[in-house]
């Protein structure tokens, strides 16, 4: 595929599941097991909710085509979509606002059944103090220009308050080389801000902070500077990106985080704004030193996604396509959105990625619960009392990550695997384990590989349960995630003809 895809290819495509060239380059490392079909998508609007947000962002500085992409949107299954407002594109004269652009956007994707996400940002040079208009710009500082600041943030509220409910205030407060971005200053700006929201639309779902990576110290002055003007409350959640190679690693400084945050709003939850990994080695920009592929990143997104998840944050997949960075600290091709892209911001195909999106969304919904974190022994017999406690054992001292949910209704139970002790790698040649799951329940357990979409059978010869315990002699394991779930949790479309 060459030409941006017609609506009614691209879901023609979706519905077979064969929107990755990849597949093929997966068909080659296939597990051992029987092949009995594809995990069906879910489009956007289908009914259920899940635990992911999609980046759209940088249209406010037209890095990115939204008419490029946008039929790719709803196949690929995530409701709600980050965008950025604009305020430098919104408004160029003083006082005079444009927001046709805008309003193509959020008015095409309302209409499609997805939610936007409005971000506040960035700043505006028409006015003295007005801060940067890029990512590590300062922001608005002088009387006049905050003054302006509040009147756009009210009129954008205003507009779009019957189709948007979920915002945010910035980006990345604690990047770049400016000095006025102190934790202190930007908890000013953002209790303004929100305060504003609040008023207009009370019921609306505000983030704070957007915190580029994950500065212990800029994070608690900012709550600190929140909490003693009691304004903590005005917030639903507390926003961070954090890039890092293996996206297994990060937990203990996200758990730090989250009991930093705690200390002055007990039980606020924290959501991932802004994760991503590039497709193309070597390729600059945030984790950029690395020999990345297009499989590599189909791993990396669901790794951070499926890590995500069995954490309970709410988690953002960056992004949708290709940026072409033109201007700013940054001036190249990023390569970590699901579909590439080029220069003129054209949608050329999606990667492995965006199936490999597209089958963890079709599974993981609100109708499955998470179950308590999965303890790893070393004992085949322990069995726990608690039925909601499930013990894993693997016969492999490499680190896996193993997480476990329940559906609500039916009772019946999935789990998510991967060698969690390297960084995503192209290779997709798999070695095969035994573990042993206390308390789990299926009926019929199937093999998902997540990265090419494809559903295996787990013959009854190779699992059995005894004394509350199952067995499976040969998981076939690897970088990248599969789940094993009672087959009636997955939904199927036909094997698709080259599976």
């Amino acid at each position: 595929m060459t030409t941006t895809l017609t609506r009614r290819t691209l879901l023609t495509l979706a519905a077979a599941g064969a929107l990755l060239p990849a597949v093929a380059v997966a068909q080659q490392a296939a597990p051992p097991l029987t092949h009995i079909g594809d995990v069906a998508p879910r489009p956007a609007h289908a009914g259920t909710r899940n635990n992911w947000l999609l980046g759209c962002e940088t249209l406010d500085r037209d890095f990115a085509s939204y008419d490029a992409y946008k039929d790719y949107l709803v196949p690929l299954g995530i409701r709600r979509l980050r965008l950025q407002a604009g305020w430098a594109k919104t408004e160029k004269k003083p006082g005079e606002y444009d927001w046709a652009w805008l309003d193509h956007i959020v008015d095409d994707a309302t209409s499609r059944g997805l939610a936007p996400w409005l971000q506040l940002a960035y700043g505006n040079a028409i006015y003295p103090g007005g801060g940067g208009t890029n990512l590590a710009a300062g922001v608005p500082d002088s009387p006049q220009a905050l003054a302006a600041w509040d009147r756009w943030v009210t009129a954008l509220v205003t507009r779009y308050r019957d189709r948007v409910t979920d915002w945010e205030v910035w980006n990345e407060p604690n990047f770049g080389d400016n000095t006025y971005n102190t934790p202190e200053s930007f908890a000013a700006l953002s209790a303004r801000s929100a305060a504003i929201i609040r008023r207009l639309q009370p019921k609306a779902k505000i983030s704070g902070l957007a915190l580029g990576h994950i500065d212990y110290d800029y994070a608690e002055r900012f709550f600190q500077a929140l909490h003693a003007k009691r304004q903590l409350a005005l917030f639903d959640n507390i926003t961070y990106h954090d890039y890092v190679y293996n996206p297994d690693q990060h937990y203990p400084k996200v758990e730090k985080l989250r009991a930093i945050l705690h200390k002055y709003a007990p039980g606020m939850p924290l959501r991932q704004g802004e994760n991503g990994a590039p497709s193309v080695p070597y390729s600059g920009g945030a984790l950029g030193d690395w020999a990345w592929s297009e499989i590599a990143q189909a791993k990396w997104a669901t790794r951070r996604m499926l890590g995500d998840l069995g954490h309970d944050i709410e988690s953002s997949v960056f992004t949708i396509i290709e940026i072409a960075y033109t201007n700013g600290p940054i001036n190249t091709l990023n390569t970590k959105g699901l579909i590439k892209s080029d220069a003129s911001k054209r949608a050329l195909r999606p990667k492995a990625a965006y199936r490999a999106v597209q089958t963890v969304v079709a599974i993981f919904d609100d109708q499955l619960a998470r179950l308590p974190d999965i303890g790893h022994v070393h004992n085949d017999k322990l069995v726990p009392q608690d039925p909601r406690k499930v013990l894993m054992t693997a016969s492999t001292d490499r680190t896996v990550a193993a997480y476990g949910y329940r559906h609500k209704a039916s009772g019946k139970d999935a789990y998510t695997l991967w060698l969690a002790d390297v960084i995503p790698g192209s290779d997709l040649a798999r070695k095969s384990y035994r573990i042993g799951l206390a308390n789990a329940r299926f009926e019929q357990p199937v093999y998902v590989d997540v990265i090419s979409g494809k559903v295996y059978d787990i013959p009854a010869s190779e699992w059995h349960v005894k004394d509350g315990r199952t067995v499976f002699t040969n998981i076939p394991l690897f970088d990248g995630p599969v789940v094993i779930a009672d087959k009636s949790l997955v939904p199927l479309a036909a094997a698709s003809p080259a599976g």
